[in-house]
């Protein structure tokens, strides 16, 4: 796993541009005590592989200060991209091998299922934990062992959740020293609107020409303070730790002209041509792995939605296991949907007066927490399993608006919607890989579905760890509050709907989002039920549902990825009435087709609009609601829209025996049209 993050990082480098003589340049603080302890880690390990006396009485003491100190070396270089997450796979593996007395412990199924056999563990530094899952086993750390059987040949091994993350935090870290100019600051200029403390708070010149002036885009002033506040993942509810099913002032980068040539561009006849490099650190997924707090806050969000995928398949298989019963499962899903309908309006005033760093730390422990305790109490008695469920998704419901809050402020205005639009690459990539592979992971632990509950919450842990990295600017006092902030709970919820109610802009944005998500509701709810009734061939019911599906997935993800290239040159407004009339023209479309195929390219269809929509009005939202007001009007919004979703759930199958499924989706299509097109009777979604 180690290996495969250096030369996946270096590869990815390399092909884009990167010199690797900028590997000899790198500026790292403590970088003796870093290569003393990768030493000691491996010169102990050795000489415990010998048997030598000396690393087996001072075995706890070397790799256990060595672990430490390899963590307080990349605790101090956190804000390096990808070292943030390689200091959590430090600290991750360095606590299971405390917690052994100085071995690295190897779950014993996951080593069976890996093709290896306990005569092949034979060195002195692993040791193999028994199948049982019980207090023992987490008492030695079982969740942070090797647990996590590689099978394939060339790569074969068993991983722990450390060792993924320090892979792909060394992965992050060598891609950006590759491709980073040598000299160039570790750290991104504060996004505008924001105060750094002490000399960096000053204002000052951009330090060349083509960093002021090339590739640089100017937007009107919305006469509010832009890039400052956050908006919830707007158009996709959260189903317990993570979304559901589913559906102008840019950082600075110095290149090479001095300011002093500032008077003389009039006389000449054009700007240097820009050095490939400079344009590949330039492109917009790049500045992004370039900036370590948010490839922390991206790393930790992807690896613990990869978690809840495993949660909620395991969730599924235990209270079927249990029960047996439909209504059962059901009342899972009404546990853990409907937190996005009671708490919208009080976790978004809330989150307005917190924190939001402390809120997503805090979240993402009590979350560890609830979701540590499910499989104790499903062997209590099952039904303790559902307040569980809901609360995980109610503590969700105010992680959510926190996080986006943060991301105005860890990276440059013009780079708000390209990460937007890299979050929701990452949610998709969770539900394209994620299921899967989490189906194999619960497939594979059989009786043991605890452990998939406990890896879960260890993702948890790692996330906080993760958003504990990062540097977030404070905001300006003067935009740390909005009028009316001490006025009392019900008065600030209040001063939230007003302000959405009198801006036309986020309002016909809202009412568009609240027919948009009837029609995915209806859709979500009878997707089955069009594969079994319309979809024609020998294919059977379910084998169609997951191929559509997957479309939906696949659709999202290219959505999401093309938008975060060119949406930050798109008119916003316009780019959400388009995402609707394509959604719309899908939908009115699936009834007159029995083709799985066509259908296939459909839903795909319907997920790139979802995301041509979604995305937008997520930077909408971001960019005109003032920071101190943000959590209310998006946690209104987020009740209306989610609301609307429930009901089309609660409808669409009543209406499908009335009148057809191919009849309600074909009239889902047409409201959806009529909101998109209704946008542009708007001014201000024109203008937008």
């Amino acid at each position: 796993m180690l290996l495969g993050g250096v030369a996946l990082g270096l590869v990815m480098g390399l092909l884009a541009g990167g010199r690797p003589e900028h590997l000899f340049a790198v500026r790292l603080r403590w970088l003796g005590l870093i290569f003393a302890a990768v030493v000691v880690r491996f010169v102990t390990e050795a000489a415990l592989e010998r048997g030598a006396e000396p690393g087996t009485a001072l075995r706890i003491l070397l790799l256990c200060g060595s672990y430490g100190l390899l963590a307080a070396g990349l605790w101090v270089n956190r804000r390096q991209p990808g070292l943030a997450v390689a200091f959590v796979g430090i600290l991750a593996n360095g606590l299971a091998v405390l917690a052994n007395a100085g071995w690295m412990p190897i779950w014993q199924p996951s080593l069976l299922a890996a093709g290896f056999s306990a005569a092949d563990v034979h060195n002195g530094f692993h040791t193999i934990l028994p199948a049982s899952l019980d207090t023992a086993f987490l008492l030695h750390a079982g969740p942070l062992a090797d647990v996590i059987p590689v099978p394939f040949p060339v790569i074969q091994n068993v991983a722990s959740i450390g060792d993924v993350l320090l892979g792909t935090g060394l992965a992050f870290f060598l891609f950006a020293i590759v491709v980073r100019v040598p000299g160039e600051p570790d750290t991104q200029p504060p996004p505008e609107g924001v105060a750094m403390a002490g000399l960096a708070g000053a204002v000052r010149l951009p330090r060349t020409i083509e960093a002021a002036v090339a590739g640089r885009t100017i937007r009107a002033e919305t006469g509010l303070v832009p890039g400052l506040a956050e908006a919830a993942a707007l158009d996709r509810p959260f189903v317990l730790g993570g979304p559901g099913l589913g559906l102008a002032a840019p950082a600075l980068a110095p290149l090479p002209v001095d300011v002093d040539d500032l008077v003389a561009l009039p006389r000449r006849a054009a700007i240097p041509t820009e050095a490939p490099l400079a344009r590949v650190r330039r492109h917009p997924y790049v500045r992004l792995a370039l900036n370590g707090s948010f490839s922390a806050l991206w790393v930790g969000q992807l690896i613990s939605l990869f978690g809840d995928r495993v949660n909620q398949i395991a969730l599924a298989a235990l209270v079927w296991a249990q029960t047996g019963s439909a209504a059962a499962m059901g009342l899972v899903f009404v546990a853990a949907t409907l937190p996005n309908l009671l708490l919208g309006p009080v976790a978004g005033t809330l989150v307005d007066r917190w924190d939001q760093k402390q809120v997503m730390v805090v979240s993402d422990l009590l979350r560890a927490s609830l979701v540590l305790l499910v499989p104790i109490a499903a062997a209590t008695e099952i039904a303790l399993v559902y307040p569980l469920v809901f609360a995980v998704t109610a503590i969700s419901i105010f992680f959510r608006p926190a996080r986006t809050a943060i991301l105005p402020r860890i990276v440059g205005s013009g780079e708000l919607m390209t990460a937007n639009s890299a979050a929701w690459v990452g949610e998709t990539m969770a539900d394209v890989l994620g299921y899967p592979l989490a189906g194999l992971f619960v497939a594979f632990l059989g009786g043991g579905l605890a452990l998939a509950f406990w890896v879960d919450a260890a993702t948890y842990v790692a996330s906080a760890l993760l958003v504990t990295t990062m540097a977030v600017p404070a905001l300006l006092a003067a935009a740390a509050g909005v009028g009316g902030i001490g006025a009392g709970f019900r008065e600030e919820m209040l001063a939230g709907w007003r302000f959405l109610r009198r801006e036309p802009l986020l309002l016909a944005n809202t009412l568009q989002g609240v027919a948009g998500q009837f029609s995915s509701g209806a859709l979500i709810a009878l997707t089955y039920v069009y594969a079994s009734e319309v979809i024609r061939g020998p294919v059977d019911t379910t084998t169609v549902y997951a191929f559509l599906e997957t479309g939906v997935g696949l659709g999202n993800l290219v959505g999401g990825f093309l938008l975060g290239l060119v949406g930050a040159h798109l008119a916003r407004g316009r780019t959400v009435v388009l995402g609707y009339v394509l959604f719309g023209l899908c939908l009115t479309a699936l009834p007159a087709t029995g083709s799985a195929l066509v259908a296939f390219a459909l839903m795909l269809g319907v997920g790139v609009a979802n995301m041509i929509f979604v995305i937008p009005s997520q930077t909408l939202f971001q960019e005109r609601t003032p920071p101190g007001m943000i959590g209310r009007v998006v946690g209104i919004r987020f009740s209306l829209v989610f609301g609307s979703m429930t009901l089309a759930m609660a409808v669409a199958g009543v209406l499908a025996q009335a009148v057809g499924v191919g009849a309600v989706l074909f009239g889902c299509g047409v409201l959806t049209l009529a909101a998109g097109l209704g946008g542009l009777l708007v001014p201000a979604v024109r203008e937008a």
